[in-house]
């Protein structure tokens, strides 16, 4: 495995290059094969390893996604960021000792959203100082730790660009290294975010949306959140639904590599 150091200058670089896609295993297999498929970061993906744990997403501790963390890490060369949400913890402190965590565990970035369940949106000062927690932590590792910030406005009910900017801005104020608004739908919305801010951009990739029209757009990386686990999902559902039903074994005639993805290093 290449030291965290370089895996950590190898994702900061990624960020000054063209636009790229980071995709999202929700556990060590996938993470072996999207690195097979020549990705060169991953990103953890928060209700796709809820789902490996039988639970909604929100509903594992910050211990389950540092166990998660370390196996993905022994797995995989590649540099990972992982799916912090709120940071399992609603103070600036708590943040921070995310981030302190998931980099002990191999990581070399992390989000931290302004939302959480029980508290909702956070008000946007409180926002802005957990961001800049977490930021100082990350800024305290001896490698280099690249934090994103995520505005959840709208995933969560509140579609405002207006705010979603304005929490942005203060996010990239606060040191964050890359921005994130999941749920923006248009190549208009992502050229005002991409427009507003000088830190680089990161949008969640959504049928409706390509990869031209995002990286036109001026974003710098792609995500895709638990939408691979769904896909792997579904066709389990497919095959399991035709065989209870119709007594149809035809798709388990599927053959995959799995010499070559799981190929010792």
């Amino acid at each position: 495995m290449r030291r965290q150091a370089q895996k950590g200058a190898d994702f900061r670089a990624l960020h000054e290059g063209e636009t790229f896609v980071i995709p999202n295993p929700w556990d060590a297999g996938s993470a072996r094969v999207l690195e097979t498929l020549g990705f060169g970061a991953l990103a953890t993906t928060s209700s796709g390893f809820a789902f490996t744990r039988g639970r909604l997403d929100g509903q594992v501790t910050l211990d389950d996604v540092v166990e998660h963390v370390a196996a993905l890490a022994e797995a995989t060369d590649l540099p990972i960021s992982v799916d912090l949400e709120n940071g399992y913890d609603p103070d600036p402190a708590g943040a921070a000792h995310a981030i302190v965590r998931v980099a002990a565990a191999g990581a070399v970035g992390g989000s931290i959203e302004d939302y959480d369940a029980a508290g909702g949106i956070y008000e946007p000062d409180r926002a802005a100082e957990r961001i800049a927690a977490a930021a100082a932590a990350a800024r305290a590792r001896d490698f280099p730790f690249t934090v994103t910030a995520r505005a959840e406005n709208h995933i969560r009910g509140n579609p405002d660009l207006d705010d979603t900017i304005a929490r942005l801005q203060a996010f990239e104020a606060a040191g964050a290294d890359v921005l994130y608004a999941p749920g923006l739908r248009t190549v208009d919305e992502i050229r005002r975010v991409c427009d507003s801010v000088s830190k680089p951009v990161n949008v969640l990739a959504v049928p409706t949306l390509s990869f031209a029209g995002v990286a036109a757009a001026g974003a710098q990386r792609v995500s895709v959140g638990g939408a691979l686990t769904w896909v792997a999902a579904r066709a389990l559902v497919d095959a399991a639904s035709a065989i209870r039903d119709r007594g149809d074994f035809s798709a388990l005639s599927a053959r995959l590599p799995l010499d070559e993805w799981l190929a010792e290093a």
